[in-house]
């Protein structure tokens, strides 16, 4: 529509095509680096939760004065803890009270048990306790806040002013004897290449909702985990 009314009205014009790099591949660049950055700031902190957790689950197994009904019952709850916490972290619900209750039953046990636990060991369990909070305070962040809905905007506007903007310049550099079809192509391939950009940190910045290709494989931090 835009090209057939530029060629119809004679719309023709010259602005330097290096605006664009300022007012849109500029702000997208930036946010897909920083879409990138949280992916792999999440797989950094995936990886310290379920590490930490792991640890914690080997203390507890190798505590002599603990009963084995009370091993089985911390091994529950750590694995209920990882299952749910990924489970949330693929979800849009933001509510945390359920995770935070589940990560509390660690201390509850500890105390329940005291007596059956070193000093020592307590020590070592809760060093590993605040790297499993620190891990899911960070993650319950990444999911829960991300790009400023104004720059995406604002790059959403531009990709779409594009068309209206440039389609005269680009008349311009092509030239009105060359083929309109050739406008046309420049013109799409354009907007293709900007929108491609757009969903690619859109599909990026929320790495948890197994909806992109380049999505987080949840199950592979499971600490009960089996792939196959």
């Amino acid at each position: 529509m835009v090209p057939f009314c530029a060629y119809n009205f004679e719309i023709i014009y010259n602005i330097d095509l290096t605006l664009i790099s300022i007012a849109i591949i500029f702000p997208l660049v930036f946010a897909i680096r920083g879409a990138f950055k949280r992916r792999e700031k999440a797989l950094e902190f995936l990886s310290l939760h379920r590490g930490a957790i792991k640890t914690i689950t080997y203390f507890f197994m190798n505590a002599a004065k603990l009963p084995d009904e009370a091993k089985k019952e911390i091994k529950a709850i750590l694995n209920d803890l990882s299952n749910s916490f990924l489970d949330h972290l693929s979800q849009s619900n933001y509510n945390t009270d359920k995770i935070d209750a589940k990560t509390e039953l660690i201390f509850e046990f500890i105390e329940k048990h005291n007596e059956e636990l070193s000093g020592g060991v307590k020590q070592k369990i809760f060093r590993f306790i605040r790297d499993v909070h620190v891990s899911q305070e960070n993650l319950i962040a990444i999911h829960t806040h991300r790009t400023p809905i104004s720059l995406k905007a604002y790059c959403l506007i531009f990709i779409y002013m594009f068309p209206v903007i440039y389609t005269p310049t680009i008349i311009n550099k092509i030239g009105l004897e060359n083929p309109v079809g050739l406008t046309y192509f420049v013109i799409i391939l354009s907007e293709f290449i900007l929108i491609s950009l757009y969903n690619i940190q859109d599909q990026m910045e929320y790495p948890f909702d197994k909806d992109g290709l380049d999505d987080i494989k949840l199950d592979y931090f499971k600490v009960d985990r089996s792939i196959k």
